[in-house]
């Protein structure tokens, strides 16, 4: 691409599932601190796959995430992110991105799909 070439701009919402591998990202983490930092992992997760700073947490994936303990973190999470216009006025970003818990059998063969929203 040139430098005088307009670049294309993003989709304002959109909505992509992912599978995040929690053990890699939670190994040899405090065992009191592991739900917390599963927490944080998500959610640096979907700021770089989004691009947004403001990243919130549905209440279904912070209860999966915690169901089994502080101590005992899922391996894997499927998750769905999607980003939204923020209402709030004032507010200093316009998006922000949601993460919603998407309940699978197995995570064999999933990639990363695009969610019509």
């Amino acid at each position: 691409m040139t430098k005088d070439a307009p670049r294309q701009k993003k989709p304002d919402l959109v909505s992509r599932d992912y599978t995040i591998h929690l053990a890699k990202l939670t190994h040899k983490i405090t065992f009191k601190k592991k739900a917390p930092r599963a927490i944080k992992e998500i959610k640096k997760f979907a700021t770089g796959a989004m691009g947004t700073k403001d990243v919130r947490i549905a209440s279904e994936l912070n209860k999966f995430i915690w169901s089994r303990g502080v101590r005992n973190t899922p391996t894997r999470v499927r998750v769905r992110l999607s980003r939204k216009r923020n209402e709030d006025e004032d507010a200093d970003e316009k998006l922000y991105t949601i993460a919603h818990l998407v309940p699978v059998e197995s995570f064999k063969g999933l990639q990363t799909e695009n969610v019509d929203a």
